[in-house]
C-alpha cells in the first residue's frame, strides 16, 4: 500500500498545488509532501476524512487504501462491542473476497439498509472494461510500448479520436507527475473531451522495473480515458487505487483469459 502515490495523484487532478491542499486540511506543504512520499505514516482517519472533503471524493475511499478503519466504523463499535467480535471471526475464519460477498447478500437479505450510504457512490472499473481491451500477458521493455497498446485498444472504441493523440495524453499526464499507485499498479490517464469513460487493461508477463512508490515492479496497468471532470473523474481513479491496495496485480496477473479477469474483477469490486 502507498497512499501518498493515490494522493498526489488525485491531487494533481483536481488541480491543487501541494501548499493549495495543505492550507486547507490545516498541515504544512512539507508534512503533506513527506506524507505523498511516503516518509511519514498515513494520515489519521479525521484528517483523511478532511482530505477526502477537499478533493470531493468519498471519505470511505481514501479509508480504504489506506487501510484505516473509518470514523462511522469507530463509533459502531463502540455503541456494539459485540460487532467487535464478529470482526475477529471473520478475520480468524480469514474468508475470501467472493465468500465475503456471501455474507454481504444475506446482510442485504436478512437485514436491509435502513437509509443509504451518506457517501458519492463509487464508480466501478467493470462497466468502461470489455474484453477486447483487455491485454493479458504482455512483454515489454518499457512502459512506453504498454501504453501504445493500450491507445490503439482504446482509440478502436474512439471513432474520432487517435491512438497518437491518445499516446501524447497519456504521456503528457505521466510526464506532470507519476501515475503508479503501488503494489504493482499504475493508472495512466487522460482527459478527452466529449469521450464516455473507458479503460484498458494490461498486465504484464514480466515485472517492468520502473519508478514505482513502494519499489516493487510495475505488473499491471489500468488506462483510463474520458471527457468527465471533478468528483466522479477522481472517484474511478480513487477507486483503481483501492483495488490496487486490495491485490489487484496479484489476482489478475497470472490470468490469461478475458473472461477471467471479469470474473475476478466482479467479486474483488463487490467485496470493497
Amino acid at each position: 500500500m502507498h497512499l501518498g502515490a493515490t494522493l498526489r495523484l488525485l491531487r494533481v487532478d483536481a488541480g491543487l498545488s501541494l501548499r493549495d491542499l495543505a492550507r486547507r486540511i490545516g498541515v504544512s506543504s512539507a508534512y503533506l509532501s513527506r506524507v505523498e512520499n511516503g516518509v511519514d505514516a498515513a494520515p489519521t482517519p479525521e484528517r483523511l476524512a478532511a482530505i477526502a472533503r477537499e478533493l470531493d471524493v468519498p471519505a470511505p475511499l481514501l479509508m480504504d487504501v489506506a487501510h484505516r478503519l473509518s470514523p462511522f466504523v469507530a463509533h459502531y463499535l463502540e455503541e456494539e462491542p459485540a460487532a467487535g467480535a464478529l470482526l475477529l471471526e471473520l478475520a480468524r475464519r480469514r474468508l475470501t473476497a467472493a465468500q465475503l460477498t456471501r455474507v454481504r447478500v444475506w446482510l442485504d437479505t436478512e437485514f436491509p439498509a435502513r437509509a443509504p450510504w451518506p457517501d458519492t457512490p463509487v464508480p466501478a472499473l467493470s462497466p468502461v472494461l470489455s474484453p477486447d481491451r483487455m491485454v493479458l500477458r504482455m512483454t515489454c521493455g518499457a512502459l512506453e510500448d504498454a501504453l501504445d497498446v493500450a491507445a490503439g485498444r482504446l482509440a478502436a472504441a474512439l471513432p474520432e479520436v487517435s491512438a497518437s493523440r491518445l499516446v501524447a495524453e497519456l504521456r503528457r499526464r505521466e510526464a506532470e507527475s507519476s501515475n503508479a499507485v503501488g503494489n504493482g499498479v499504475a493508472v495512466p490517464h487522460a482527459h478527452v473531451e466529449n469521450t464516455p469513460p473507458l479503460a484498458a487493461l494490461v498486465t504484464l508477463a514480466r515485472p517492468l522495473a520502473t519508478e514505482t512508490p513502494d519499489d516493487i515492479p510495475l505488473r499491471l496497468l489500468v488506462v483510463l480515458v474520458g471527457g468527465e471532470r471533478g468528483p466522479t473523474w477522481l472517484a474511478r481513479l480513487a477507486h483503481v487505487a483501492r483495488l490496487a491496495s486490495h491485490g489487484l496485480a496479484e489476482r489478475l496477473g497470472d490470468v490469461e483469459q478475458a473472461s477471467e479477469v471479469q470474473e475476478r474483477l466482479a467479486v474483488l469490486e463487490a467485496s470493497r
